[in-house]
């Protein structure tokens, strides 16, 4: 029996998915080591274990803090784990215990967000660096949620081969309750998610401009919490004169099945990602995706997307177009984006990941 600690600290975000996923089913498929959760004074109630091996400990440091480096370090050698797993690159650099750490993408050394300080931005960006190098070199075992990402990882930091394993993750799937959204289009294409500039939304709404000279009536709908980057892109648009584009801000989850029960097609024009969850989960409704060929993409979604060149906006025009004129093609991506879904599982990823615990508790 081992005493494992859980970095959860992020667990109410978009990344947070995949420690509640991972907790939910590591919960149900090991009752033997002792977990101990680690989440912000906030999130105390957010995940509530049913397994006697499982407990909630509140770790209220902020990520990429100070406090993170010097409190959390102390409060993690107080704590006296066997093993901890750090769900993300953030943690403390001179922590000598042994970790487990998990890398998403490496989007935060290779892309900047133009709604952020330059300066301020790329001097975080310069020290973060340095930390995922440092967090990959004394890692026991490394986590990597898609080849792609493995691949980046090995290339930019000093980390082996043997040492990093790729867990997929995978989408749930709600096909419950649905509640209409309004919209004044019947026709519409979909897109979930943030609106960081490396999502590319700008250049989506370009080309759907181009697409109303053939569909007068498609609308864009653009699903997500109107953050600061949500709101430079509808800027973008408006100054431009750009017609049929709908910012939800935050949707219930009744209302996201609908919307993505509805769309003509789901549209991922991402510049890089590190597995695309909001593709499966189109999927799963049997959407069409339409998707970027970049980074992980083709990989994760297969032969279940549709793809174009991201930083072409005809081309994105072209296969969003090939897609809306072509019925056969449309049912034939979502036949094979039924079969895609079914090759990823959270319980899978669980077990997958007990083994690395395994793994590096041996070290």
């Amino acid at each position: 029996m081992a005493h494992v600690a859980i970095d959860a600290r992020i667990i109410n975000s978009t990344t947070g998915r995949y420690i509640e996923r991972l907790l939910t089913y590591l919960q149900e498929i090991d009752h033997t080591n002792v977990y101990s959760v680690l989440v912000r004074a906030k999130d105390e109630n957010f995940w509530k274990p049913t397994a006697h091996n499982f407990m909630i400990k509140v770790a209220d440091f902020d990520n990429y803090s100070i406090a993170e480096q010097i409190g959390f370090k102390r409060f993690l050698k107080k704590l006296s784990p066997d093993l901890i797993h750090f769900a993300m690159p953030q943690q403390p650099v001179f922590y000598k215990g042994k970790k487990v750490t998990t890398f998403h993408d490496l989007t935060l050394v290779k892309t900047y967000n133009s709604d952020k300080n330059w300066l301020v931005f790329h001097a975080k960006q310069l020290v973060g660096k340095s930390v995922f190098k440092k967090v990959a070199k004394d890692s026991n075992h490394i986590i990597a949620i898609s080849k792609f990402t493995k691949k980046e990882l090995l290339e930019f930091t000093e980390a082996e081969d043997k040492d990093v394993t790729v867990i997929y993750e995978s989408s749930d799937v709600n096909l419950g309750a649905s509640k209409a959204y309004k919209l004044p289009y019947k026709k519409y294409l979909l897109y979930v998610g943030q609106q960081s500039d490396y999502k590319n939304i700008k250049r989506l709404g370009d080309a759907h401009q181009k697409l109303l000279k053939t569909y007068p009536d498609l609308g864009l709908v653009l699903v997500g919490k109107k953050n600061a980057s949500a709101l430079a892109n509808e800027t973008y648009f408006t100054k431009k004169g750009y017609k049929n584009i709908v910012f939800t801000d935050f949707v219930e989850d009744t209302q996201l099945n609908w919307l993505y029960a509805h769309a003509t097609a789901y549209i991922f024009p991402s510049l890089m990602e590190g597995f695309g969850l909001p593709g499966l989960e189109a999927m799963g409704h049997g959407t069409p995706v339409v998707s970027s060929d970049a980074t992980c993409l083709p990989e994760i979604y297969g032969k279940a997307a549709h793809y174009f060149d991201p930083t072409n906006t005809d081309d994105i025009a072209r296969a969003i177009t090939e897609v809306l004129g072509n019925e056969k093609l449309r049912q034939k991506l979502s036949i094979d984006g039924y079969e895609q879904i079914k090759k990823y599982s959270w319980k899978k990823m669980a077990e997958q990941t007990l083994k690395v615990y395994e793994t590096a508790l041996k070290q």
